[in-house]
This record gives structure tokens, sequence and C-alpha cells, in this order.
């Protein structure tokens, strides 16, 4: 939200800047608190708006902050609000700060082709015109709390964060929030009934049969696999997996995945997101979108075939299909809701 008029405040003596300067350097792997300050490889200084395992200050901008107060990263704001509106398809440099169509400022972490600001948040970051930043999601509009989520996998990967999957879920604001409370429920048991199954629990985070890894770039594709022909394995809470997948997922969230596919494995909002992506916009060997199939009634099951049908569905092997609905039905407990019909496939 843009600043109110007010007084200017006083300049920082060398003092209190030198004491904001509290600082090591970055070191991947290692546990930051929140408000830790690091020093980036590019000389720059970010502050930790969460805790993080060593997260990349530059990749992972939900968990960092570019930090002032040693002379790099972003610059209060001056309270000048006057910065032209966001356009599709334009291209913006580094530190360009547009207006979105919701009414906030977001300004440009990396220079882009008109990504969306709202979506793609690797690329932008919210702006306040008197210097605020990022403005933290609101875990409490969705329908799983943090105590829900951890019943649903006490033994989770903590890569596999309540804070990621909050943080992503501003890519697809329909997911869990449409339609009535129940449906809502619904939809949420059953997409992490899907990932739960997916990676053993929130547990693996790359695809654990190594073999496959070269068999996953579609060599026909124009655009190839820039990253490795055994980069596009299988990653994050859906397993994302083929470059084309990572092509798609990429465009649609303004993430450079075709590139950097690792983006999944290292950053976990990025990893729900791309869950998310699928979840809403893929209907795989299905008719419909995951979805789709939960909040137009057509049932648990149809979110089954969508996402792996030609394998498991259809008799194909029932005990997979039993054990995603064991777990839907057992988060749909959780959350107090029924489960609806049309479970199986």
């Amino acid at each position: 939200m843009p600043a109110t008029a007010g007084t200017e405040p006083a300049a920082k003596t060398a003092a209190a800047v030198q004491a904001d300067c509290a600082w090591t350097t970055w070191t991947a792997g290692q546990w930051y608190a929140t408000g830790a300050i690091v020093k980036y490889t590019d000389g720059k200084y970010y502050i930790a708006e969460h805790e993080n395992p060593g997260y990349d200050p530059v990749i992972s901008t939900w968990y960092w902050e570019p930090h002032s107060g040693c002379g790099g990263g972003t610059q209060p704001g001056n309270g000048n609000c006057n910065h032209p509106n966001w356009v599709a398809g334009q291209w913006y440099a580094a530190g360009s700060i547009v207006k979105y169509t919701n009414g906030k400022y977001y300004i440009a972490e990396h220079e882009n082709p008109g990504y969306d600001p709202v979506i793609s948040t690797w690329y932008w970051k919210p702006h306040t015109c008197g210097g605020g930043g990022d403005q933290p999601p609101n875990p409490g509009s969705f329908v799983v709390s943090e105590s829900q989520f951890n019943s649903m996998f006490p033994g989770r990967n903590s890569f596999y964060s309540y804070s990621g999957l909050v943080a992503a879920l501003g890519a697809y604001p329909g997911f869990a929030n449409t339609g009535s409370d129940t449906v809502k429920k619904q939809e949420a048991a059953a997409f992490l009934a899907n990932v739960n199954h997916e990676t053993g629990g929130l547990v693996h985070i790359v695809e654990q049969n190594t073999a496959n890894y070269p068999h996953y770039c579609d060599t026909g594709q124009s655009y190839g696999c820039p990253a490795g022909n055994a980069a596009y394995y299988g990653r994050g809470p859906i397993q994302l997996s083929w470059n084309f997948n990572y092509k798609a997922a990429g465009d649609a969230l303004g993430l450079p995945l075709l590139t950097n596919p690792w983006l999944v494995q290292n950053d976990s909002a990025v990893a729900w997101k791309t869950a998310l992506w699928y979840w809403n916009t893929q209907t795989g060997p299905g008719s419909m979108t995951p979805h789709n199939a939960m909040v137009n009634g057509r049932g648990f099951g149809e979110t089954i075939r969508s996402i792996n049908g030609s394998i498991e569905c259809n008799g194909g092997n029932p005990g997979q299909v039993q054990s995603r609905v064991d777990a839907y039905n057992r988060f749909v407990g959780l959350l107090g809701a029924t489960p609806g019909g049309n479970l199986y496939c």
C-alpha cells in the first residue's frame, strides 16, 4: 500500500548503520533465523524474513529480502507513487516499479518480458512507495492450518514446508477457495492426498529411480533440453518430469524452469507452485483438471485419473488407488468435512 505523507525519518548515524551490518557471509545449507543478515556472492546484503535452511537469497525471495542497511539491496522509497501501470508482454529491467491491476506496486527483482507480478514472484516483489517490502502471505485464508498440515505429514521432509505451500497459493487463487467450505476442504484434502502418494508422505523431493533420469528429454521439442538430457526427472510434490512439462510450468509461473529445473528441488515455494500448476491446469490422461473435478462434484476418483489414470484406473492398479483414497479420507476427516462420492476410478 502507498505510504501516507508525513515527516521524513532522520538520517541514520554511522554507528546506527554499522549496527545494521552485523552480517555473515551466506553459506548454502546453513540454518538462518528470521532477521539474520548475510552478504551474498554478488556483494549485496539480504535479511531473512523467514527462518530457512540456507536457501539461496536470490532465488528464494519469500525467505530473503534485500537489505539496505549495509549499503546494498533495495533502497527505501521516497514516497513518490507515480509509477506506470504494468503491461503484460512489455520488457522490464531489474528495478522497474509498476502499478498492478490490484492497485498495488511491484518492483522487478530480475529483468523479465512482462511476467505477471502476482504469479511470477521470482521476478517481482511487492513494493511500498515508502520503502516497505515483501508482504508475507496470509495463511489464515487457507482451509488447512499449520497444525493440521503437520498432522497429515508427521514424517515429512522439512523442505516441504507449510510456509512454502502458503507462499505458493497466490499463483492459483481459486485453489481450495472455490465453492462451499466443504468443497474447499475437499479440494485441499484431495490435492494433499495425491501429493502424499507421489512423494511417500512428502518425504521424497526427487525421483528415486535415477536410472530413469535420462529418459525425460523429448528431443522432438524445438527448445530441446538446455539443462542437459538427464535434468528433467521427477521433482516436487507432484513429481514434475519431462522437459515439455518444465517448459510449460515455467512459462505459466514466470520461472526459468526449462533452463534451471533445479529450482523445483531447491525452493519449497517453487516446488509447491509446480504442483498447483499441474492441479489447476493439466488434465493428464483424464478429461478434466483435478481442480475442476473437485469443484464440479466429479469426485476424488477423477483427480486420480488426471494424475495417473492410464496406469492405476480401470483396474490397472487398485492397490495404488486405494492408497490415495485412504489418504484422502483421512485428510478430509482431519479438516472436519465429508469425502463426497465417486472416490474411485
